[in-house]
């Protein structure tokens, strides 16, 4: 082979070699919005971002990744030391603060956000974030973002997971958020949220879990809601919502954990809920009144049974004692009176179990009077 075929092939291996390397190195305008991105953060503890070197932003950039066909910027997942003892994250107030900049939004292939646990992370959700159609995952938990949530979040078709909880959020659920119909995760709890849950929320038939707690919300349990077949956690506790429980949810089929404490709800606990699939019922502090139904049966079965701080009238309706098994149960602070059924489960509640009713009486409560 002559020189100048030898010649031809190298160069050409040469040229292939750098336009792989070209290929497959990240684009200068996602590069350029991570900095951007990075420079609205500080997190001097760890060092996170020591890694954002060099003009490759897929190779090696901790807590970034691309996709591997185009090697555009897929994802960012930058979790905070949450399991660090509470003392020693008291003492250092926080690991990253700073605010998450707009320039997140050149980043337009990004189908996945992650900042969670950091507690010093603040400002407001951008609202070009509704821009990103790639996104699926959207997690900013614990942290101290404040403002409301994007009024288009309904444009992320793809969506599947928005956890915004233990922030500062406050206005209403926007009503788009009922166009996310490929959500399965929607956490907003311990914010400031107000409102009403949107009424036609039963069209994200995806819904696993809605997790609402600790907010100001007001207004009913939307009905729609028990029309969500797939629902196993639903947590309303700690808001202001009133009304009637919607007799439906005793009929939803996989329905384990269903959490309505702390509200201003009324209204009598419909009988279908004590044989149906719910293993977690809280009802504690609310208004609830009338008696506790006397529908247990062999399909009753609850970890956890709360109807404390309500204005329950009757007895301890003696087909509590058919249940397959109840292992927590409280109604104290109500107006119950009559006899505690002996055997299980009562035989081994104490009796902060049953205090501070009109007139409940036996074990573990007082002899009761002939």
């Amino acid at each position: 082979m002559d020189a100048k075929k030898v010649t031809t092939i190298v160069f050409c291996n040469v040229v292939v070699l750098l336009l792989a390397t070209v290929v497959q190195s990240c684009p200068p305008s996602d590069r350029a919005a991570l900095l951007e991105f990075r420079s609205n953060l500080n997190e001097p503890y760890i060092g996170v971002f020591n890694s954002w070197r060099g003009q490759d932003c897929c190779n090696d950039w901790y807590g970034v990744s691309c996709d591997p066909n185009s090697h555009r910027v897929s994802a960012i997942t930058l979790r905070g030391i949450s399991e660090e003892p509470l003392f020693q994250r008291a003492k250092r107030k926080g690991v990253m603060t700073g605010s998450i900049s707009p320039a997140i939004c050149d980043l337009t292939q990004l189908s996945g956000l992650t900042l969670s646990d950091w507690e010093g992370i603040s400002g407001a959700i951008p609202t070009c974030i509704t821009n990103l159609l790639a996104m699926r995952h959207l997690d900013l938990v614990g942290n101290k973002i404040s403002g409301v949530i994007p009024a288009n979040i309904g444009n992320l078709s793809k969506l599947t997971v928005l956890s915004l909880a233990d922030n500062q959020i406050s206005g209403e659920i926007p009503p788009s958020i009922t166009r996310l119909t490929s959500l399965s995760h929607l956490d907003l709890r311990s914010n400031g949220v107000t409102g009403v849950i949107p009424g036609d929320i039963g069209r994200l038939k995806m819904l696993s879990r809605v997790l609402l707690s600790g907010n100001k919300l007001s207004g009913r349990i939307p009905e729609s809601l028990t029309r969500i077949y797939r629902l196993a956690d639903l947590e309303l506790s700690m808001n202001r919502i009133t009304g009637p429980i919607p007799a439906s949810f005793g009929r939803m089929s996989v329905l384990a954990t269903l959490n309505l404490g702390g509200n201003l709800i009324s209204g009598e606990v419909p009988g279908s809920l004590m044989s149906s699939s719910i293993s977690n019922l809280n009802l504690s502090g609310n208004l609830v009144e009338g008696n506790i139904p006397d529908t247990f049966g062999l399909r009753s079965y609850f970890t956890v049974l709360d109807l404390s701080n309500n204005r329950l009238e009757g007895g301890i309706p003696e087909s509590m004692e058919t249940a397959s098994f109840i292992g927590h149960l409280d109604v104290s602070h109500n107006q119950l009176c009559g006899k505690i059924p002996a055997g299980e489960p009562f035989d081994r509640l104490d009796a902060t179990s049953f205090g501070y009713n009109k007139c409940l009486c036996g074990t573990p409560l007082g002899d009761c009077k002939k």
